[in-house]
């Protein structure tokens, strides 16, 4: 046996880079630590090209990294956490397979993300597709394609055009996103049918926000509109579903769209886990001090979407829910646990917004890198660019599925999807965590 053990807790963004930055301290220096990585699937997901991915732009396995392969000497322990014993220090799991396991800690690095964001809207939860996965996305491709070849051998036009209308809520990155790359998507997919000449296919964007890109500056927030306006996008700033149906959705503002596709794209809220661990939360994330350290608690460690992580550049506020934070304070983790097991100091987290990307396909894109707006061609390179060096793997494989859909265009084949436990738009557990020992 190991004599320290660090388990951490989620394999997204956060908890990748503590395992990684963990891993290379320890073989380093030799230390007899023993790091485990409890996590669903033994991949780490690359959640910023997931769009791409329903539209047929990317195979799936090049945003989903390996976590044996590029983790060499992380034990990876798969299942979902369903319960925390913080007096007797004990992680308890449940495998794939429904297997109760449990796992003894020395440090515990809480690490686990976050889940769709659902609102008391009547039938979202119901008839709308959720967007935080890999089964999620490949299954809204299938669904899509599905659509427009269910539109063909319609006889009513009324449910033609149902079937070839799509409501997007949610004008943040990953909305816009879905927005932008659907329309290049289902013409593609539409030109191969000649019995859908002439036929309208539609698509809308919603969002009680009042513009596209509200976290952006409002050149890009602009630039963005355009493009989408610019690909007959719908866009419907101020205004939302208030009710769902299986033949279409009715909006806030009145009236009744028809159709047969719901993207969910509202934002995200923690992980369950995190509210139901009696530790203190803000706004249900865990309370931490600038170390990542959890008050009350030296031998616990929050990061990521989890943690509200106070900013020390905008003092009185906590960290944003975005990768860009959670890599960052993953490999903080990883250095100020090793500090905690070998009496080293740690170290407070404190990082600049370096800026965004939104990559909105067909050669077009919005990012401010280091705060300079950029729109069209330029974003696009910059956009492409960061990703290749953001993802741990499958640079090569990314940059040569660019090139292809470039040259041959997209796959429009389905893959007989369909929707069932692994793509609910609810992703809270049926049963909800449970921890001791406050």
């Amino acid at each position: 046996m190991p004599s320290k053990r660090v388990v951490i807790v989620g394999g997204g963004f956060a908890g990748y880079e503590a395992a990684r930055a963990l891993l290379k301290i320890v073989s380093r220096t030799g230390d007899d630590i023993e790091v485990v990585l409890v996590n669903p699937t033994d991949y780490f997901l690359y959640l910023p090209l997931l769009p791409e991915v329903a539209a047929a732009v990317l195979d799936p396995r090049r945003v989903t990294v390996s976590l044996p392969a590029t983790l060499p000497g992380v034990r990876l322990a798969l299942g979902t956490v369903h319960a925390i014993d913080l007096e007797s220090r004990k992680v308890a799991y449940t495998d794939p397979e429904g297997a109760e396991r449990s796992l003894d800690y020395d440090r515990l690095v809480l690490a686990a993300g976050s889940v769709n964001k659902l609102l008391p809207i009547q039938g979202v939860s119901e008839h709308a597709h959720g967007f935080r996965g890999v089964p999620e996305a490949l299954y809204l491709r299938d669904h899509i394609v599905r659509q427009i070849e269910l539109a063909t051998a319609a006889d009513d036009q009324a449910e033609r055009d149902a079937r070839c209308t799509f409501v997007v809520v949610g004008a943040g990155y990953t909305g816009t996103e879905v927005a932008a790359q659907g329309p290049v998507f289902t013409a593609a997919i539409a030109g191969r049918h000649p019995e859908l000449a002439g036929q309208k296919i539609r698509w809308m964007l919603l969002d009680v926000a009042p513009r596209v890109l509200p976290e952006l500056d409002k050149r890009l927030s602009r630039a963005a509109d355009r493009v989408l306006r610019e690909r007959g996008v719908e866009v419907r700033m101020g205004d939302t579903v208030e009710e769902a149906t299986g033949e279409g959705v009715r909006l806030k503002s009145g009236g009744f769209v028809a159709n047969r596709t719901l993207v969910w794209c509202v934002g995200v809220r923690p992980d369950p886990l995190v509210e139901n661990t009696g530790l203190p939360t803000q706004k249900g994330r865990l309370v931490t001090e600038p170390t990542l350290v959890v008050p009350g608690h030296p031998e616990v460690f929050a990061c990521g979407d989890a943690a509200a992580v106070p900013d020390l550049t905008r003092p009185g506020q906590a960290t944003a829910m975005t990768a860009q934070h959670a890599t960052r304070q993953g490999k903080l983790a990883g250095h100020n646990v090793y500090a905690s097991l070998t009496g080293g100091q740690l170290r407070p987290y404190k990082h600049h917004d370096l800026g965004f990307v939104v990559d909105l396909g067909r050669g077009e894109a919005a990012a401010n890198p280091l705060r300079i707006p950029l729109a069209g061609f330029p974003a696009r390179v910059v956009t492409r660019g960061y990703h290749l060096m953001a993802m741990p793997g499958n640079r090569v494989r990314t940059a040569v599925d660019w090139a292809l859909d470039f040259l041959l265009g997209r796959q429009s084949v389905q893959l007989g999807l369909v929707r069932g436990p692994h793509v609910p738009l609810d992703t809270d557990s049926p049963e909800l965590p449970r921890v001791t020992g406050k």
